[in-house]
């Protein structure tokens, strides 16, 4: 449902809504309490070319703004709330420092996303993170579900040790070339994650937003931080990827979106998702494409030679299920 926001109203909120206008005045309409989980995606202030939104604000604007609109998310925050926050290098310090000293709330953990399908620069280090702060109002009092978002350890995996815990592992700054290639790297009890950008190729990208979460990464955080019939709420709905995840995992909903354009394509994509949906990408991204001694070359695929094999190959553990080498092959894994 598509609604537009009404200057100066005071309304009850409506759930499994998008509301098209700004969020600080959607928000201000919202009584106090109302909310289990808030995740924010907003402007990184880098001069990104949005359809409605100016993104190079002077840094005391940018900042103020910031203020203005978590203040508000966290007032509509239950007292046992949780507030996620997706932000880059430029102003990860400052809004990290805000939430806490500003507004009281604790970071119970400073995750890092490591993607791939990234910007490549020609002067720096390519980009491939963001930062993820997760939030909490009362740190004696708040969701986090482990068995909802535990997956295979190595020891599942890699080693077939019959002391893993068959129940899986809870999922740092790292220089690496390619993940797939360290068997044991990005551990699920470590706070740097990996998911690959949502890039034009793949399935799951809409097409009319360029800055589309992945939903296997907005599944981990909904899952951890929130119960089925929860309110779940994103200020800056964008390409309207939380509000899908959470009504594909039976959760409310609540959105503000100031394009009129993008609201109407999340509609659309609300209206085609039913709860109970599978949440779209690879379950779990690492075992869903090649290492690099399992990929080809363009020199081999131009002469129509296989990739060449590992001297060694590893052996599989017996307990590990086969798969057909296809990312929508891959059994489901909890936690995704």
């Amino acid at each position: 449902m598509l609604m537009n926001i009404m200057e100066g109203a005071s309304l009850p909120p409506r759930l499994n809504t998008l509301h098209c206008g700004d969020c600080i005045a959607g928000l201000k309409q919202l009584g106090d309490g109302l909310v289990d989980l808030a995740f924010a995606d907003p402007p990184f202030n880098i001069g990104y070319d949005y359809d409605v939104y100016h993104d190079k604000l002077e840094s005391e604007n940018y900042l103020a703004w910031s203020r203005d609109w978590t203040a508000e998310v966290v007032r509509v925050l239950k007292p046992n709330g949780t507030f996620w926050l997706a932000i880059g290098d430029e102003y990860a310090a400052e809004l990290k420092i805000m939430l806490q000293r500003d507004h009281g709330l604790t970071c119970r953990s400073w995750v890092v996303w490591y993607y791939t399908f990234g910007v490549n620069c020609k002067a720096k280090f390519s980009r491939s993170h963001a930062h993820l702060f997760h939030m909490i109002k009362d740190p004696k009092n708040y969701t986090f579900n482990t068995e909802a978002i535990r997956v295979p350890s190595a020891r599942q995996l890699v080693y077939g040790d019959r002391r893993a815990n068959p129940k899986g592992r809870l999922p740092d700054d790292t220089w690496i070339l390619r993940p797939q290639d360290l068997p044991n790297g990005f551990e699920p009890d470590q706070d740097t994650w990996y998911f690959p950008r949502v890039c034009g190729t793949f399935k799951e990208r809409a097409g009319w937003h360029g800055c589309q979460m992945p939903e296997q990464l907005l599944g981990r955080i909904i899952r951890a931080s929130s119960h089925e019939g929860d309110v779940v709420l994103d200020p800056f709905a964008g390409s309207g990827t939380t509000l899908a995840v959470a009504k594909k995992l039976g959760r409310e909903y609540l959105g503000y979106e100031l394009s009129e354009e993008y609201s109407e394509q999340i509609n659309r994509r609300l209206k085609k998702i039913r709860a109970g949906d599978a949440l779209d990408g690879a379950p779990e991204p690492l075992v869903s494409v090649p290492t690099t001694a399992q990929g080809i070359t363009l020199a081999q695929r131009q002469g129509n030679h296989s990739p060449a094999k590992p001297h060694r190959k590893a052996k599989k553990p017996a307990s590990r299920t086969k798969t057909k080498g296809k990312a929508d092959a891959e059994p489901r894994l909890p936690g995704f």
